[in-house]
């Protein structure tokens, strides 16, 4: 069972209609993951689940992944704490034996797969874990089906 950050983020004042007016999310621009071996998870996010490795920033001991519109960063630096409880990317084409297949074909041990409520809706997806420990969900397309 994965442990889920005690923090809760604090609401202040402002109304979700205020919110939404000043703020218009597109989506996830850049998720940042600190690890241990940066080669090691590298290899992991481009050579298994086919991110581009971008740059890296040795000032920053960082490496930027593009993963579709958005980024992961991989920051070279001591793990503590809770400081994610999963990272979820979205995967097209969404072929679950093929997908299954080459993840085993690495020595990845799949997860539990079954229909989960994400950005776009109800749809099938996978979960995994990383080198380091971070749990991982790769996700299909929506199935139409209504919110939960």
């Amino acid at each position: 069972m994965r442990q889920r950050c005690k923090r809760r983020a604090r609401v202040g004042a402002i109304g979700a209609e205020s919110v939404a007016e000043m703020l218009k999310l597109r989506g996830i621009d850049h998720v940042v993951l600190r690890v241990g071996d940066i080669d090691v998870m590298k290899r992991f996010y481009c050579d298994v689940l086919g991110a581009t490795h971008v740059a890296y920033r040795p000032e920053f001991g960082m490496s930027h992944l593009r993963a579709g519109a958005a980024m992961i960063d991989l920051v070279k630096g001591e793990r503590s704490g809770c400081n994610m409880d999963h990272l979820c990317l979205r995967v097209e084409p969404f072929d679950r034996r093929a997908i299954v297949a080459h993840l085993e074909k690495h020595g990845v041990k799949v997860g539990d797969i079954r229909e989960r409520f994400g950005a776009e809706g109800n749809g099938v997806s996978i979960y995994l874990t990383d080198p380091e420990g971070n749990a991982v969900e790769l996700k299909g397309p929506s199935v139409g089906q209504p919110q939960p």
